[in-house]
């Protein structure tokens, strides 16, 4: 009796609990704070703020060229005699005013750094080796990403979901640069450095390389292309029978998935894990 009651009040409560996993993984999706728009949002401010600086000082130098310009051809100027307090002001509240300016974007520009370098928890991992002059990703089930039709390096993530690239060089520095996302990170060798993006918009962007690093340096570019989550689970599954890990929306579920064999060298890649690792950041 007691055991039928149990079954009876588990199956009740499966589409709540389904509901409340749900509603956890879309309130983890929401909080992700992606700092892209931001810094289109603090460059705006900049564009508008010299521009506004620009014309400010433009209408002060034309007021004083013409209010003061010599009026016969042998006149003098002299300087005014200001007192204390018009000396300390003449001084003082300039900079105020352009040190306020200046505090006010630094400290929006020191906050999206912080939120740039803080990973979100549920990003995939994707170790990235720069060498002159291709890039090669490895996705954390030890898949290789494939080149297109012309060779070039892409990049395929899920949409929706954070990736964390966690990045080395072979040779010399190169700088991973993601026009679209606003970000870049240098990539060097002996060391290990990270960037992360949120892919949420479909389509292809541009990747390159911005630290010049050879006579070839120009030929260093391919593209992120971003697809559907399941088109991209359906993409890992065709090659190695197995989602990735950071992809799959169960993990528990997916461990016992039909089919789903390890693939071959799927043990995580040397220095990816999930928090930083130490002194990977510049």
């Amino acid at each position: 009796m007691r055991k039928l009651a149990f079954t009876t009040a588990g199956l009740l409560a499966a589409p709540y609990m389904a509901s409340a996993a749900e509603e956890t993984e879309a309130v983890k999706e929401a909080v992700i704070n992606d700092p892209s728009e931001g810094w289109e949002i603090l460059w705006h401010h900049v564009l508008i703020d010299l521009t506004a600086i620009g014309i400010l000082f433009a209408l002060i130098v034309a007021f004083f060229m013409l209010s003061y310009r010599r009026k016969s051809e042998n006149e003098e100027g002299s300087s005014p005699k200001l007192t204390l307090g018009g000396s300390l002001a003449w001084t003082l509240v300039p900079v105020f005013v352009f040190l306020a300016d200046d505090f006010y974007l630094a400290a929006n520009g020191w906050k999206l750094w912080n939120d740039q370098r803080r990973v979100p928890d549920n990003a995939m991992e994707v170790k990235l080796t720069a060498m002159m002059y291709n890039w090669e990703f490895q996705y954390d089930n030890g898949t290789l990403s494939d080149p297109d039709a012309d060779g070039r390096p892409v990049l395929v993530v899920p949409q929706g979901k954070p990736v964390v690239a966690r990045m080395h060089s072979e040779d010399v520095v190169h700088s991973f640069f993601l026009p679209s996302y606003h970000i870049k990170e240098d990539v060097m060798p002996g060391r290990i450095t990270y960037l992360w993006f949120y892919p949420k918009n479909l389509g292809e962007t541009v990747l390159t390389c911005t630290e010049y690093c050879g006579v070839g340096h120009s030929s260093m570019y391919g593209k992120v292309k971003v697809v559907p989550a399941a088109k991209f689970e359906e993409m890992m599954l065709a090659k190695t029978g197995a989602a990735p890990a950071a992809a799959e929306a169960a993990p528990a579920e997916a461990a016992g998935a039909e089919g789903a064999a390890p693939a071959e060298g799927a043990a995580p890649a040397e220095g990816t894990s999930a928090a930083p690792a130490p002194g990977a950041g510049k």
